[in-house]
């Protein structure tokens, strides 16, 4: 009896052993693959954008594409039907619209200065009544400071326009990112069930149920960004674009879209445009008009966040992408950094991919003898 209960427990030991070698080949194997893949990234970044680009447009259309199959279209024709449209949308934006930014920034631009010392004015104006007077004496400081922290602002801007410019946005850039990312994203979208297919048939067979289940989670969070938060980003910008305008408001078109844009960090988009809003709400409609042009702003911002809370976010994205909004600042951070626009490109789906792999290796821990071994050890006895 003894002999039995002894050789299962160094059998059970023998497989514990295997497990964890198991575990440690494994995680050198994919630390390696994720140092080539970093290295790959941080050599070939300055001529991946056009490549990125199609692959994210594939997979943002790839559900298209089966829906149009299932209703009797081959999948070429799905993915011709599909990206000739994308591609006419484009183009009627690129038209229609990017001329109409473009000439609203450049004019937000020069008019800057002249809007920030008249708010600094209104500012000095309305307090001088209502500050006691220690605090009247301050007034020339804290214009001063006020001055230098929009100078920051307005260099970090500049540096982060110049930054994508020169890291992916050049006119040769530009022009390859117009012919390559079509062609790219049409073969990847024909192909990308047998892709699919092909890297499922990779997977370790021993391993295959829990790859499947990681890959699973991946998909659901990554989707949730790329087609939910994507969705909603551009139909809050398209919100607030026209709301703005149809109030009136100097650059609403501009305002509105670039916080339509930034609203996949929760409430950072609505917070950065209605201070812009309010702002050249303030200068633009000073005097009888005041109350008038910053309760409309102020409407318009109210519903955008009421739609976005209560129809489109339930409906886009709902509760799969699970990451913090810290999280995702830090990933623009970073990856921007160390890989310029096309790092900021992939950093909220690699943020999304490490969030997914992080928590099943927490759940892997909680389970394991390193987390309870007086447990394990007290089953195996």
């Amino acid at each position: 009896m003894k002999s039995t209960s002894a050789t299962k427990a160094a059998a059970s030991r023998q497989r514990v052993s295997i497990s964890r070698e198991d575990i440690r080949r494994q995680a050198v194997f994919w630390m390696g693959a994720l140092a080539a893949f970093t290295g790959f990234l941080y050599l070939f970044s300055s001529i991946l954008l056009p490549f990125v680009m199609g692959m994210v447009i594939a997979y943002f259309l790839d559900p298209v594409a089966d829906r149009l199959e299932r209703l009797g279209l081959s999948r070429l024709w799905a993915t011709v039907a599909i990206l000739g449209s994308f591609v006419v949308m484009i183009a009627l934006a690129l038209v229609l619209v990017i001329p109409v930014l473009v000439a609203q920034f450049n004019d937000f631009a020069v008019r800057m200065p002249t809007y920030v010392a008249r708010l600094q004015a209104l500012a000095a104006d309305a307090q001088t009544s209502l500050l006691p007077d220690w605090a009247k004496g301050q007034l020339g400081a804290i214009r001063q400071n006020m001055s230098g922290v929009v100078s920051e602002g307005m260099g970090f801007v500049t540096g982060l326009a110049s930054r994508i410019w020169s890291s992916g946005m050049a006119f040769v850039d530009l022009l390859s990112l117009m012919v390559v990312t079509p062609v790219v994203a049409f073969y990847i979208l024909l192909d990308w069930d047998r892709m699919i297919a092909k890297v499922d048939g990779w997977v370790p067979r021993a391993h295959v149920g829990e790859v499947r289940a990681i890959v699973r989670d991946v998909d659901t969070a990554v989707a949730g960004f790329i087609r939910g938060q994507g969705s909603l980003c551009l139909i809050l910008g398209v919100y607030y674009a026209v709301g703005l305008s149809l109030t009136g408001l100097n650059f609403g078109l501009l305002i509105g879209f670039f916080a339509g844009m930034i609203s996949f960090v929760p409430y950072v988009g609505s917070l950065v445009g209605l201070g812009l809003g309010l702002s050249v709400a303030l200068v633009q409609f000073w005097g009888a008009d005041l109350w008038t042009g910053v309760g409309l702003v102020l409407a318009v911002f109210v519903s955008g966040q009421f739609i976005e809370g209560n129809i489109l976010q339930p409906r886009l994205v709902g509760q799969s992408v699970g990451l913090h909004p810290v999280w995702l600042m830090f990933a623009l951070y970073a990856f921007g950094s160390l890989f310029g626009f096309v790092g900021m490109m992939v950093a909220v789906p690699a943020a999304a991919v490490v969030g997914v792999l992080v928590r099943y290796a927490l759940s892997r821990y909680l389970m394991s003898d390193i987390f309870d071994g007086a447990s394990q050890e007290t089953a195996r006895q």
